[in-house]
């Protein structure tokens, strides 16, 4: 997604700090909504407005004029009525994409029948990648595959077009093996040293996760 998009941010847990936090420090307006006092105050220097309401109350909610956002991202898990209650009223009040935290299967599957665009499920505080997927388009997929490493699917930075991985050499740069290189339909996996990198290419990349993260912090950061 392109820079300057306004997001509402509902529940301020870990998980919705970090998801609000890091769409605020990558430029972008953030509301921050919790019915808890102090978690407000907490994140109202890190976020553009934070308010402290209840936001399953309908008046209270349609009094914040969320119509004009860009993106609702909900992160009430645990208290799961709420949830649902919540993508609802943003639903109806017009917000164009709705991002959820789940808490299982069945409750993102309910999430998704009412309306929700993406639900995640982390087992982990994912807040702070969730944000950057919000603003990058750059990051196809992530799968954990273990505490300490992951696998990645991005689309190659723009000072990598029309150079081959032995050119690149990413190990020694970002300390990640590129796996596979999807080109369209294609895929080819363990591509040779002497793979060329396209701009429409997705690479599948593993490495240790702080390696990835690190990687993911420059893709992000590219214009």
């Amino acid at each position: 997604m392109a820079s300057g998009k306004q997001f509402v941010v509902i529940g301020l847990g870990r998980f919705g700090q970090s998801v609000a936090k890091t769409l605020y420090d990558l430029g972008h307006d953030v509301l921050a909504i919790d019915i808890d006092e102090e978690s407000v105050r907490e994140i109202s220097e890190n976020v553009t407005h934070a308010v402290q309401l209840d936001a399953t109350d309908e008046t209270s909610i349609k009094s914040l004029g969320l119509r004009n956002f860009d993106v609702a991202v909900i992160t009430i898990g645990s208290n799961i009525q709420a949830s649902v209650m919540i993508t609802l009223l943003v639903k109806e009040l017009g917000i164009k994409y709705i991002i959820a935290k789940g808490q299982s299967e069945l409750h993102a599957k309910v999430l998704y029948k009412i309306g929700a665009d993406r639900v995640v499920l982390p087992e982990k505080d994912m807040g702070i990648r969730v944000a950057h997927n919000l603003v990058s388009s750059s990051i196809v997929d992530y799968i954990e595959l273990s505490s300490d490493y992951s696998i990645l699917e991005i689309k190659p930075l723009k000072v990598w077009d029309n150079k081959t991985l032995n050119e690149l050499n990413l190990r020694s740069k970002y300390g990640i093996n590129v796996i596979a290189i999807k080109k369209g339909e294609e895929i080819d996996i363990t591509p040779s040293a002497n793979a060329v990198i396209e701009s429409e290419d997705v690479l599948v990349v593993i490495g240790p996760t702080n390696n990835l993260g690190n990687l993911e912090e420059i893709i992000v950061k590219q214009k």
